[in-house]
């Protein structure tokens, strides 16, 4: 990165700032850098339409989306604390910093970082506008503090119930072995409540630190689905629940997915409709290929109150592959659609059937679907059940690795 503004201080001083987007070699070089740059060259300080890129690189090009080769700065980047660093390296010679946020559905932040460049007499004053990615790092830092909050909270009481059991076992409950068995199952229980508990923070905190990067694998979601419910199959049983689907044939419904994450949603999903489910319902599950965004968000219209927990940038032409899990529970009342995908809210006066959840599976399915740059939908009516709605983008076409196993059955009954 050192040499970066050496090499562009040599095409201001020998070239005309029109010319320094086409200025071989150096424009390709630093083409290859992935750091976004800008060369920002300043006029009249009180007039902010003085400031203006001259150059930007491939990166810089991208994710400001610059379509010309010199403007005014401020079309490019609008963000006072960079401006502000921008012209301490203009006007001050003073290398300054910033953070910059690129606000939207995946957040990005950035270092922006302005170096001065030597100015004479004869030259207009300019700097290099240098950012560099800390998505991930941010990303790494909240997810190790929400962990250490969330941890320290949701295991403080299965914690005192474990130790005012073993206290009572080490006491006047020592020599009573009906009291003895009963305390141990509820130990167990809690033990094992702990342990489903760290293990969805672990996953959450996993997922939210790679939100930011984008799948590249191909799922084919039908199959997706049918292993799920295969795997799902002795608790509906155990629990009298029956599955009930509609799905496309095998390979008519792939979307660009991580194929663990995917499996990890339809899981999520369905497992919670079974846990409302009453004896002897039946969940029902639908996969609906190549969808318009209108079309994926679109409400059935069969359940009353509908609510956009997740919508995602949509790109022109953009094409969806949504997952419909429908329970026949209690439902859900209107007010509590907005929180449902809070980490460990729970609707009041609802109870699950045995084996309480952690209270972290939406939200482990809203992160996921963030990051495939989908979307995530709910509808309900008290007392006749509650549908979610995951969609995430088709397959583009082009070739892309497959990471799904061979199709099996299209549908159960």
């Amino acid at each position: 990165m050192a040499a970066a503004p050496r090499a562009t201080e040599s095409i201001v001083a020998s070239e005309p700032s029109s010319q320094v987007n086409a200025g071989p070699p150096y424009a390709a070089m630093l083409d290859l850098i992935a750091d976004p740059i800008l060369l920002v060259q300043g006029g009249d300080r009180a007039d902010l339409s003085g400031r203006r890129f001259v150059f930007a690189n491939a990166a810089a090009r991208t994710l400001l989306r610059i379509q010309r080769q010199e403007a005014p700065l401020t079309t490019a980047i609008r963000a006072p604390e960079v401006l502000d660093a921008v012209d301490e390296a203009l006007y001050a010679a003073t290398e300054s910093e910033a953070v910059y946020v690129v606000r939207g559905v995946q957040d990005r932040f950035w270092r922006a970082r302005a170096v001065p460049l030597a100015s004479t007499p004869t030259r207009v004053a300019s700097t290099l506008l240098i950012l560099r990615d800390e998505t991930e790092v941010r990303r790494g830092e909240r997810a190790r503090a929400d962990f250490l909050a969330n941890a320290s909270h949701e295991l403080r009481t299965p914690l005192a119930s474990l130790s005012g059991f073993i206290e009572t076992l080490r006491g006047h409950a020592k020599e009573d072995p009906e009291a003895r068995e009963r305390f141990l199952g509820i130990m167990h229980t809690q033990a094992d409540r702990m342990r489903r508990l760290i293990d969805d923070l672990m996953s959450l905190s996993r997922i939210e630190q790679g939100e930011h990067i984008a799948p590249s694998g191909a799922v084919d979601m039908t199959v997706a689905v049918i292993d799920v419910l295969d795997a799902l199959a002795p608790l509906a049983k155990e629990r009298c629940v029956t599955f009930q689907t509609t799905l496309p044939p095998a390979g008519e419904a792939r979307v660009t997915a991580d194929r663990d994450q995917i499996l990890q949603v339809i899981q999520n999903l369905v497992e919670n409709a079974i846990k409302y489910t009453p004896t002897g319902s039946t969940v029902t599950i639908e996969v609906l290929g190549d969808l318009t965004s209108a079309q994926a968000t679109t409400p059935t219209g069969e359940l009353a109150a509908h609510f956009s927990i997740l919508t995602p940038d949509h790109a022109a032409g953009r094409r969806y592959v949504a997952v419909r899990v429908r329970d026949h529970g209690p439902g859900i009342a209107r007010n509590h659609l907005p929180r449902l995908t809070e980490r460990f809210y729970r609707v009041e006066g609802q109870k699950v059937r045995e084996r309480p959840g952690t209270g972290l599976g939406l939200a482990i399915v809203k992160h996921i679907v963030n990051r495939h740059r989908g979307g995530m939908i709910v509808e309900s009516t008290e007392g006749a059940g509650a549908r979610f709605t995951a969609y995430v983008p088709v397959v583009e076409p082009i070739a892309i690795a497959d990471e799904t196993a061979a199709p099996g059955p299209q549908t159960t009954p």
